[in-house]
């Protein structure tokens, strides 16, 4: 029997905040990226600009307010994730790397569609496909090669840890 895929495409701005060998992280508490480490980060409220979006999500997510410094590039990731109809997300992600600029650790305020559990910093080498989202693998490979590449990343194994 032919099983039709239905994708889920989502669109988000994400940032990378690397500090003395470790990368901030937030724990992720909903969707295919559950009980692992994301990026902080996620989807443009209307007539958002990235800009203001990459700001926005950060400060609600870890209460630190960034100074944006590059716009590192774009990737998009596709893998498998069932959930209601659908049988794979494409996630595209906008990529910059941001700098803390004020603020402090809080704990996120929980709204409809606030998908954080918090923020911490996790040492870079602990980051692996068991613990972390592929925007954080990809963070990391970043951060070691400073090469983003234009490809699709295929996670086709990919396991939603409930």
């Amino acid at each position: 029997m032919m099983t039709l895929e239905n994708y889920h495409r989502a669109f988000g701005v994400y940032g990378i905040c690397p500090q003395n060998g470790k990368l901030l992280v937030i724990k992720k508490n909903v969707g295919p990226y559950i009980n692992r480490y994301d990026l902080p980060g996620g989807k443009l409220e209307d007539g958002e600009s990235l800009l203001k979006g990459i700001r926005r999500e950060f400060f609600e997510e870890t209460g630190f307010y960034i100074e944006v410094r590059k716009n590192i590039g774009v990737v998009d990731f596709l893998l498998p994730w069932k959930w209601q109809r659908i049988t794979h997300l494409h996630h595209i992600a906008v990529f910059y790397l941001v700098k803390l600029v004020r603020g402090g650790f809080n704990d996120p305020e929980q709204f409809d569609g606030q998908d954080s559990n918090g923020a911490l910093w996790v040492p870079i080498d602990e980051l692996t496909l068991d613990n972390a989202s592929p925007l954080v693998l990809k963070a990391v490979d970043w951060l070691k090669t400073r090469k983003m590449g234009m490809d699709v990343v295929h996670f086709e194994q990919w396991e939603v840890k409930k």
